[in-house]
């Protein structure tokens, strides 16, 4: 499928979406109960605890020659190497966030995460992102403070949007997400350009594939849309909205591995 025509089949199918919806909490369904196995007698201690083990390290960045980022937009990664771009949008559901950054801690994944920083997820789990961030193993990019479609408000509209979330992001996270930016729905066009770089985000960042989970969708059905996409040089895109990409996490890295495809962030790639 030619890009063009992809990123408008994906734009087109997000009209119907709800993710203006940051002034209502989302619901998360809550886990299950368990029950506390009944305690015995204490036994004598056999010596002294064990140590904790060291974890073991992530593994470090691929090494490879960095491209000189251009204004303009970005749809895929400019690279003969064995890599692509999970990227991941929103972040109406604080338990997703936090599924996701288990995932990356635990796995080295490298992610790059476009927030909307109206989702309070965000500030609730603040403390277990920044050291990914810190790292480089999470790049944060700026996606509208309200998910807002840049193309219905005024050029005014467009930088406090940008601004609001720009503002969130560096005093929580401490980094400055520019130039990367990706405008909610995908729509954009010269006047919301020029609007954006005016600010610094000269670089609206699209997308090569979806896992289509902008709305709830069965793990089955990401899982299909993740072995159609997740191809050499792709950037693709994933949404921290609804559960069920969280329960596939393992079937995607195998994905990753059996198709020896390693996800790197815009910074592995573009020199800034």
């Amino acid at each position: 499928m030619e890009r063009r025509t992809f990123i408008s089949a994906v734009i087109a199918g997000s009209v119907g979406l709800s993710l203006a919806a940051c002034a209502r909490a989302t619901g998360v369904p809550g886990a299950a109960p368990t029950t506390a196995a009944p305690s015995g007698p204490s036994l004598p201690s056999a010596g002294p605890s064990p140590m904790t083990p060291t974890p073991t390290p992530l593994p470090p960045p691929p090494a490879m020659a960095k491209v000189p980022v251009s204004a303009g937009v970005i749809t895929g990664l400019p690279t003969s190497d064995q890599v692509l771009a999970w990227t991941v949008d929103d972040g109406s559901d604080g338990e997703v966030i936090r599924r996701y950054l288990e995932f990356a801690r635990t796995s080295g994944t490298r992610l790059t995460f476009f927030l909307n920083g109206c989702y309070p997820g965000w500030s609730e789990h603040a403390a277990l992102l920044r050291p990914l961030v810190d790292s480089g193993q999470i790049q944060l990019g700026n996606h509208t403070w309200s998910h807002a479609d840049l193309t219905s408000l005024d050029d005014a509209g467009v930088v406090a949007e940008l601004q609001r979330n720009h503002d969130f992001i560096v005093s929580t996270f401490g980094v400055d997400p520019r130039p990367y930016y990706r405008p909610p729905y995908g729509y954009r066009d010269a006047r919301t350009d020029a609007a954006a770089a005016s600010i610094g985000y000269t670089s609206p960042v699209m997308w090569y594939g979806s896992l289509a989970d902008s709305e709830h969708r069965p793990e089955q059905e990401i899982l299909g849309l993740a072995g159609e996409w997740f191809l050499p040089a792709h950037i693709v895109i994933g949404h921290l909205n609804f559960l069920p990409v969280t329960r596939v996490f393992q079937q995607l890295e195998q994905l990753l591995a059996d198709r020896g495809l390693t996800a790197v962030t815009l910074d592995d790639v573009f020199q800034a």
